[in-house]
């Protein structure tokens, strides 16, 4: 029996990231599958193609990266694994989504966050979809162990994750929602390198998705 494992890229990410092709390579050969597909920028269209890959794939476990793990906490009842997660991304895009307005800013943006050519996510700086980002956030923080949910929630951070000191990446936010014993830190950046992917990320994967409790199994 295979096991699905859904990727949920960062901004500008998409099929192509890095993570997930390591991921991929380090479950060679082991009946775990990593899927990963690039989803629209704007959450509110975001949400219902995770929504239907869901559904698809019924995934033993669900990976976001960075800002796309607010679109993995708001997935109910399955395991979570988080990689750097953003939960400050959504307040600055929705509290600035008025700039977005303002003549050539959204182009100006737009060439700051430019993603890698490839499969990658197509960046839209929208005062919509720039607003549409504080829902998504509600509904997030909706599914965390502080609101009650009782779904299986671990995150990495790196030390040296240079977005810790705006608050785009909040240790303190990460304890409030999800208690203090629910992640770990690796000497490394925002993005999670190699070596932490295979020694740390990998192996929790491997571990949770083989949980017997663990009913998301796909033929």
């Amino acid at each position: 029996m295979t096991r699905n494992v859904l990727y949920l890229h960062g901004m500008g990410g998409g099929g192509d990231s890095r993570i997930p092709k390591i991921l991929a390579d380090c479950f060679a050969g082991k009946d775990l599958r990593v899927v990963v597909r690039t989803y629209d920028f704007d959450p509110a269209v975001a949400s219902g193609e995770i929504s239907r890959w869901i559904e698809e794939l019924r995934p033993s476990v669900v990976v976001g990266e960075s800002l796309g793990s607010i679109h993995a906490i708001r997935v109910h009842g399955i395991p979570h694994i988080l990689v750097s997660p953003a939960l400050g991304a959504p307040k600055y895009l929705s509290r600035f989504a008025w700039t977005a307005g303002l003549p050539f800013v959204s182009a100006l943006y737009g060439r700051i966050w430019r993603p890698r050519e490839g499969d990658r996510q197509k960046l839209v700086f929208s005062v919509p979809v720039m607003k549409n980002y504080g829902p998504h956030l509600r509904e997030a923080l909706a599914n965390t162990p502080a609101a009650g949910s009782r779904d299986y929630f671990f995150a990495f951070f790196g030390k040296r994750d240079h977005y810790l000191r705006s608050g785009v990446v909040s240790i303190r936010s990460w304890k409030k929602l999800f208690g203090a014993d629910s992640f770990l830190m690796y000497d490394g950046t925002h993005f999670m390198e190699e070596e932490h992917v295979r020694n740390l990320l990998a192996p929790a994967i491997e571990r949770i998705a083989s949980e017997k409790n663990n009913d998301y199994l796909c033929p």
